[in-house]
């Protein structure tokens, strides 16, 4: 039998309800021919089905600022987290698998971390954190650095996946065709996003990121929820029924 593969997810706050852990996991699971361990690291446990195991977010030791910011994650790159072991392939919530997850694994098998390359940066060596596997323990460097000034990273990096990649350096990075961003990618360019809707992802693409706004369900239903009312004048997606079928 093919060795367990472990998928870690996370999730605090409000914004994204249990749905969004239980259709990764189903999406994941639909997308592996190998034995899956699915762990989602949450506040709150309510409406998980039983398939996702569940550990508890670290208490917010953190200043005020970072409580709802990427760079609350970093104590994933701590000595120890829970009982996993080796290499995990973490995963965000807003996305959907549209290929295999164990490409994932068998990439760069021996890299302590290897992750999607950021799409609206491609050759700057920034990864794009929705999607990464590492080593558990291997990468301390990014927890000790952070935690010994957090405030001092915030303020020379505006984010968490840019502090992670000029912490490590130098790092292998998944295919670039592999994930994609949704708005780049798949929705047509102004003004044909007002008649077109989004076609799907082309087959060598195994994951497309929804990151910031719309969310799934928006695209979905055709909605980009935006509090300034001139740019609905550009910001706008038609319904899109084909993601129904894969986000569930």
């Amino acid at each position: 039998m093919d060795k367990q593969q472990t998928v870690i997810c996370l999730k605090w706050g409000t914004r994204y309800g249990p749905e969004y852990v239980n259709r990764l996991y189903s999406m994941t699971k639909r997308n592996t021919g190998r034995p899956l361990r699915f762990v989602c690291i949450t506040d709150d446990t309510s409406g998980l089905i039983p398939e996702v195991e569940t550990r508890p977010m670290p208490e917010f030791d953190l200043p005020e600022t970072f409580r709802y910011k990427g760079f609350r994650r970093m104590f994933l790159f701590k000595e120890s987290l829970y009982d996993l072991k080796g290499k995990v392939l973490h995963l965000d919530l807003d996305l959907i698998v549209t290929g295999s997850i164990d490409a994932f694994f068998d990439y760069e098998p021996d890299a302590p971390y290897i992750v999607a390359e950021n799409w609206t940066q491609p050759g700057e060596g920034i990864g794009n954190m929705s999607v990464f596997r590492y080593e558990i323990g291997a990468l301390t460097k990014i927890w000790e650095r952070f935690s010994a000034d957090p405030l001092g990273m915030l303020k020379m990096y505006n984010n968490s996946q840019t502090f992670c990649s000029r912490t490590l350096g130098s790092f292998p990075m998944y295919p670039l065709e592999w994930c994609i961003g949704f708005k780049q990618s798949l929705i047509p360019r102004w003004p044909l996003n007002f008649f077109i809707t989004p076609k799907p992802p082309q087959k060598q693409v195994k994951i497309v990121a929804f990151t910031g706004k719309p969310d799934l369900e928006d695209v979905i239903a055709g909605e980009w929820p935006t509090p300034k009312a001139w740019k609905k004048l550009y910001k706008h997606v038609r319904p899109t029924p084909w993601l129904e079928e894969i986000w569930k």
